[in-house]
């Protein structure tokens, strides 16, 4: 009994007492003595009432019973991509429980998709981001993602190719477009028909296009301004030879004095109002009409534009 708490965070339900042979009265008798303490209804913490975070989502999924897994918020929570939430348990469909501090979600959960994690019963990483993007706004969704390919549990290449497993989940549709968006590509032809008029936005004339710049070939280059910009359609895609490339290449326009602005297709295409403040801003800077670095005073702030 003593190894069983250790493994499930210091936590250990009736049933599982009962199974070592402990009795009702013997639980009861511990429980005046101070050695068991309830912590959830049938759960109980052994030793001393204090529990650990993991102590306390171990012991939510057991208080839920037979089938239950820990998923959406307090999945994130338990993978470290989402920070400390509400309790949410997901139970099969034909079970209907009801505990108190819980969020209890009924269905009928794919093995596939079901893993333990510090021994903890959880949805897999993938199921665990289909589910929060019901409940999480893009901005909160699109950090859960990054944050999981950041710890090495899954990079959004195969998240996106996974999700072929989750057809019909009300979550799908709205991570693959978030996936969509952050590799998006377009052609080199459309990209120069969309980035044109931005850069006549921003006040610039027209970049040269497709042209060589200090050993490499560029996207967009105004020599006359010594700014060259770079887009890049597979922000996901970057190997570690690929980025370090990348470097080695801005380090030459910086060396040569060309300074390298980076955006995404998914920017170029879909946020050309901020492309263009952006070229904006650095261009007036490098005109000298605002010291290069320095912030914008309040009447070139209120300035209309």
């Amino acid at each position: 009994m003593w190894a069983l708490q250790g493994a499930q965070h210091g936590v250990v339900t009736r049933e599982q007492l009962l199974g070592f042979g402990l009795g009702h009265r013997g639980i009861e008798h511990r429980l005046v003595a101070g050695r068991l303490h309830s912590v959830r209804r049938g759960v109980y913490a052994v030793g001393r009432p204090q529990l650990t975070r993991l102590g306390a989502l171990s012991a939510a999924v057991l208080a839920a019973g037979e089938g239950a897994h820990l998923t959406h918020r307090s999945a994130a929570e338990l993978w470290g991509v989402g920070p400390q939430a509400a309790f949410e348990v997901t139970v099969p469909a034909r079970r209907n429980p009801r505990r108190a501090g819980i969020t209890i979600h009924r269905r009928d959960l794919d093995p596939n998709h079901l893993t333990r994690r510090h021994n903890i019963a959880v949805t897999g990483i993938v199921c665990t981001l289909v589910d929060l993007a019901t409940t999480l706004r893009g901005e909160h969704l699109e950090r859960a993602v990054t944050e999981a390919d950041r710890l090495d549990l899954i990079d959004p290449e195969r998240l996106r190719s996974q999700l072929d497993g989750f057809a019909g989940h009300h979550g799908v549709p709205k991570l693959r477009a978030l996936l969509d968006r952050r590799t998006f590509t377009v052609t080199q032809s459309r990209l120069e028909r969309r980035f044109k008029p931005i850069a006549r936005a921003a006040g610039l004339p027209l970049p040269q296009t497709q042209r060589h710049a200090n050993g490499f070939r560029v996207d967009f280059l105004w020599p006359d301004l010594g700014v060259v910009v770079e887009t890049d359609g597979l922000r996901y895609h970057r190997t570690a030879a690929q980025q370090a490339k990348d470097m080695v290449r801005d380090q030459a326009h910086l060396a040569k004095g060309l300074l390298p602005l980076g955006f995404t297709h998914a920017q170029v295409v879909y946020e050309a109002a901020y492309v263009a403040e952006t070229l904006r801003e650095v261009v007036l800077q490098l005109r000298g009409e605002r010291g290069f670095g320095r912030p914008a005073t309040r009447r070139e702030a209120a300035a209309p534009r």
